[in-house]
């Protein structure tokens, strides 16, 4: 199986995450931030990666370090299970439809990291979350993972479907680009061969 843990401690946060690629989209997360807890446990269930997080942060200043260092977390887990990324089909795309709202999530799963993130927001807020720290979470997972990551709403109202959007486009396109592929027997999908970051 293509697990991996990681523990991340700093003075801002302390979080554990376990992933199996492999898995059934089964979860148990709990970060402290109520909406982020809800946006990973779709994270999981739409891309079957099994997902664990226990993340403890200064949620008494705010809910940047707990955001951020939680993608940062994920992302290195999933770059630590992928290992060599033999036989994966790497490219994925996703449109996630969500009522009014529809968003397109492209990857590639290189080794190079990148975020491209056309999403707006008209409200600062969902619940108690701010809605810039969608983009920093991407961004943290996207760095971590090696991960190219584009995401963009095509259009969409309802700021809750919008975030919504984002995560289970993701989600998709994961499924796809994490896939074994029979066609690549076991080789890395480069011509370089090689894709670690």
């Amino acid at each position: 199986m293509r697990s991996a843990k990681i523990e991340r401690k700093t003075n801002e946060t302390e979080i554990g995450v376990e992933v199996n690629l492999d898995g059934t989209g089964s979860f148990d997360i709990s970060t402290g931030v109520g909406f982020l807890d809800h946006m990973l446990e779709q994270l999981s269930r739409h891309s079957l990666i099994d997902l664990k997080v226990k993340a403890k942060g200064d949620l008494h200043i705010d809910m940047h370090h707990t955001t951020e260092d939680t993608g940062i977390a994920i992302g290195q887990a999933v770059a630590k299970a992928l290992g060599d990324r033999k036989g994966i089909r790497r490219y994925a795309h996703a449109y996630l439809a969500m009522d009014e709202a529809l968003t397109r999530v492209a990857l590639d799963i290189s080794g190079r990291p990148y975020l491209i993130w056309n999403v707006t927001f008209s409200r600062p807020k969902i619940g108690d979350m701010d809605t810039e720290l969608f983009r920093e979470w991407f961004q943290a997972f996207a760095m971590n993972s090696g991960i190219t990551v584009h995401v963009e709403t095509l259009y969409g109202d309802n700021n809750h479907h919008i975030a919504e959007s984002c995560y289970k486009g993701l989600a998709r396109a994961l499924r796809e680009g994490l896939e074994i592929d029979p066609g690549q027997s076991g080789r890395i999908p480069s011509t370089k061969g090689s894709l670690s970051n």
